[in-house]
């Protein structure tokens, strides 16, 4: 993760997101956004705008066709 991003900012929302993300791209690398829409038990658009934010800020990286993964980070997610 770059120098500045603090975790502790992240919304409620954007936190169980980034888990999602977290739980569904261990051995893969990448998840898509079905299975993230189960995982998460959220609707699409705030999925979606979650994703969007997490993304800008350099959490969760786009895999092109194999959806989402977890971008560079500083911190664990224990499963």
């Amino acid at each position: 993760m770059t120098e500045g991003h603090d975790v502790q900012e992240l919304s409620d929302v954007d936190i169980h997101v980034y888990e999602a993300v977290a739980s569904q791209t261990v051995g893969t690398g990448a998840t898509g956004l079905d299975a993230l829409a189960r995982a998460s038990d959220l609707a699409e658009e705030e999925l979606r705008a979650s994703l969007a934010r997490l993304v800008e800020h350099g959490y969760v990286v786009p895999r092109g066709d194999d959806g989402y993964g977890l971008g560079p980070h500083t911190f664990e997610v224990e499963y």
